[in-house]
């Protein structure tokens, strides 16, 4: 490899850490948007589905069947529409529990899932886990007891919410791996959204209270918007950068976090959660580097 390919490459690279920092800050106002909706009285459900409605207008808008001839073309519907189900429900249970819990100790508890993924990898993909990778899932799994501490007088119910969404992530992230060998990343991306919107809408009479100022509509907005903004930015760092380079850079939501939920809500984590959150972080990046390990030895 001449200077300056490598300098291209590096440069690609840096660009797609830069943007992958970036989806992450989408995320974490995507988060901080929820919750401001949720405390200022909004039904978490009507933001889902803003969330999920106008998602689905922006991805249409470019990907569909007259720029994308083909993309409603699927071998395995049903896992396509199991997997946008498990996108709704990782949604309408995070938006729930950020009624409650802060935004740090909702990520904290999210960041689990890809220990989640790496244990039920085995019996769902075949991809079984090392003695010590189950030690690190175990530690990171401690994390979470951490943070939420049954038992302290302190727990809140609201926690098991905030599991819940993690754990359709992890079921999330398998069903998408499975797809990826399936159907093409743009039939993916077209379904994702189109079973939140198809659960939501028929519930809209039941749930739907107009905002009751401007600023609440234009966070409706800005929910789908940073969504589909994280995600697009997301599909343009991968196309840049390697997923093992970007992958310990997920992290950095739960600075935005805790940046977010200081200026915003006036919360600062306990010790508790901040250890916690350490522990987790800690154990998926152990995770991270025995991959890194097993893939070198496998070239």
């Amino acid at each position: 490899m001449t200077g300056s390919e490598a300098s291209a490459r590096s440069n690609r690279r840096l660009t797609g850490i830069a943007l992958m920092c970036g989806t992450l800050g989408f995320f974490a106002c995507l988060d901080a948007s929820a919750k401001t909706l949720a405390l200022s009285g909004v039904d978490p459900l009507l933001t889902t589905f803003m969330r999920y409605a106008i998602s689905v207008a922006m991805v249409s808008a470019f990907v569909n069947p007259v720029t994308t001839p083909g993309v409603l073309r699927t071998r395995r519907p049903w896992l396509q529409v199991v997997r946008s189900l498990l996108l709704f429900g990782s949604t309408a249970l995070n938006f729930l529990a950020l009624r409650h819990l802060q935004l740090v100790e909702t990520l904290s508890i999210q960041f689990t899932a890809p220990l989640a993924v790496a244990l039920l990898a085995g019996p769902l993909l075949g991809e079984w886990s090392s003695p010590r990778r189950l030690v690190a899932i175990a530690v990171g799994f401690l994390g979470v007891l951490v943070i939420v501490r049954p038992g302290a007088g302190t727990f809140q119910p609201a926690v098991l919410l905030s599991i819940g969404n993690m754990l359709c992530y992890a079921l999330y992230i398998l069903t998408t791996r499975k797809l990826a060998g399936i159907d093409s990343s743009a039939t993916t991306m077209f379904y994702s959204g189109l079973a939140g919107l198809a659960v939501m809408t028929p519930l809209q009479p039941w749930i739907w209270t107009a905002p009751a100022s401007f600023g609440l509509w234009a966070l409706l907005f800005a929910v789908g918007l940073f969504g589909t903004m994280g995600h697009w930015l997301l599909v343009l760092a991968h196309a840049r950068a390697p997923a093992n380079v970007l992958a310990p850079f997920l992290y950095t939501q739960l600075l935005w976090s805790v940046l977010l939920g200081y200026v915003v809500f006036d919360d600062v984590p306990n010790r508790w959660t901040l250890a916690g959150a350490a522990i987790v972080v800690a154990s998926g990046l152990y995770l991270l580097a025995q991959e890194r390990e097993s893939q070198r030895w496998r070239r």
